[in-house]
């Protein structure tokens, strides 16, 4: 049982994995917004977004909604954005230490 719990988060995690992916989440922090209004604010093409759209819905990570021939994305569960912004405060208190590290170096 564990084994399969830990196969579903990894699953989960990777999302997290990829820069367009997690860009997708910043952009639908406030809302949702239409595959085009994503592709255009992304500056990548319609079919490479919807690659990583389809990935995003099939883990749970999004949730469709149509109005006539537009889809438009949301987050599914607002929980996925607290992981971000954790994540994302992981990483700038890494890069604040390797700064310091550097300056030290530098220093001595």
């Amino acid at each position: 049982m564990n084994k399969w719990i830990y196969e579903l988060h990894a699953r989960i995690c990777n999302i997290f994995s990829n820069p367009k992916r997690l860009e997708v989440i910043d952009l639908l922090r406030n809302g949702e917004k239409s595959v085009n209004e994503l592709s255009s604010l992304m500056n990548i093409p319609q079919t490479n977004l919807s690659q990583h759209l389809s990935l995003m819905r099939q883990r749970g990570m999004l949730e469709t909604r149509r109005d006539g021939v537009n889809i438009y994305y949301s987050i599914a569960n607002p929980k996925a954005i607290k992981a971000f912004d954790i994540m994302r405060e992981v990483l700038l208190e890494q890069l604040s230490r390797n700064e310091k590290l550097i300056k030290k170096l530098k220093s001595a």
